[in-house]
């Protein structure tokens, strides 16, 4: 078995003391619950001479509340954002994305920060360092050429968070800290669709918390499918958000997980809330399966992820406007 390599830990009790140790010498990273970063190290797909610690930073958890929509602490583990009530009733998307993470072990650990920027996944990358080894490895790590794509300039390693996308289709905002002070961003902004470089965060800047702005009249809802029903990563996960008046579509989001190198926000679907629900459907599909760009990056076929997602988007609009047809 591989052993984990060896490296210092720090433990900061506060933001400023995390971001200031951040910026020291040598590869440094933020540790959450360590769900995915403690296996990669393990595995020789990440390095890292220090880590930081964030489970003493209290004010990195909690979720809170006012009239302009919820707070919802980076460092709150899954768990607890998967059972509070306030989420659930008025973001159910977001409770139905972390009760949908791994399994119940992960999610008391893991946290929302660790969900949003996990590393991006490829079954050529995520393996042992021998196999990896024996296939010349990747353009991700330590290779010249991406095996999904071996003529390709970029790399396809998909994003595979469960929470992005609920989150991005309640139009959630990121609170983000460093060494240049805070500011805040439309969370769709932080992702970028590149494999290895994956995320817009500066160097050295902390996810602090996202906040979901007050939603009445949304539904929302997740889903997702996997190999397993329960610890896999999506193989393709689905967020819809709509607001709907007399039973006809007012406002619509779509956000994909598991296809491409960033949560994919579907772009186009104000046209069809004019449009009665079968026709807006079946533009729906075709939108859908134009934009998402799965490549060969799991187990299951990229034909297979491409047709999957317009279905799940179909069965939550299903489920959250009734009289849709299936």
């Amino acid at each position: 078995m591989e052993s984990l390599p060896n490296f210092s830990l720090l433990r900061p009790r506060s933001i400023a003391e995390a971001v200031a140790a951040r910026a020291g010498a040598g590869e440094i990273r933020f540790l959450a619950g360590g769900t995915d970063l403690l296996p990669a190290l393990r595995h020789g797909l990440m390095q890292a001479s220090t880590l930081i610690d964030l489970s003493n930073v209290a004010e990195l958890r909690g979720i809170t509340s006012d009239r302009e929509g919820v707070r919802i602490g980076a460092g709150t583990t899954i768990q607890e954002l998967s059972a509070h009530p306030l989420v659930a009733r008025d973001y159910p998307a977001v409770a139905e994305a972390a009760v949908a993470i791994a399994g119940p072990t992960h999610r008391a650990v893991g946290t929302v920060g660790g969900n949003l920027c996990v590393d991006t996944r490829c079954r050529f990358y995520n393996q042992s360092e021998p196999w990896r080894t024996a296939n010349n490895f990747c353009m991700k790590l330590a290779g010249d050429i991406c095996r999904v794509a071996p003529k390709a300039d970029r790399c396809y390693a998909a994003y595979s968070g469960d929470l992005a996308p609920a989150l991005i289709a309640h139009a959630a905002i990121a609170e983000i800290i460093g060494p240049a002070g805070l500011r805040h961003a439309p969370l769709a902004e932080i992702f970028t669709d590149d494999g290895i470089v994956y995320l817009t965060l500066a160097p050295g800047e902390l996810l602090v918390s996202v906040r979901l702005p007050a939603a009445p009249g949304w539904r929302s809802g997740y889903e997702k499918i996997r190999t397993r029903g329960a610890i896999d990563f999506p193989l393709v996960g689905v967020a819809v958000a709509l607001r709907c008046e007399n039973g006809k579509l007012r406002e619509l989001r779509v956000v994909v997980t598991g296809t491409d190198s960033c949560p994919l926000s579907i772009v186009g679907l104000d046209d069809l809330c004019a449009l009665p629900l079968d026709e807006a459907l079946t533009r729906l599909d075709k939108l859908v399966r134009k934009q998402v760009g799965p490549m060969e990056t799991t187990l299951a076929p990229a034909t297979y992820r491409r047709r999957v997602v317009p279905v799940l988007a179909r069965r939550l609009i299903n489920r959250l406007l009734p009289g849709v047809p299936a």
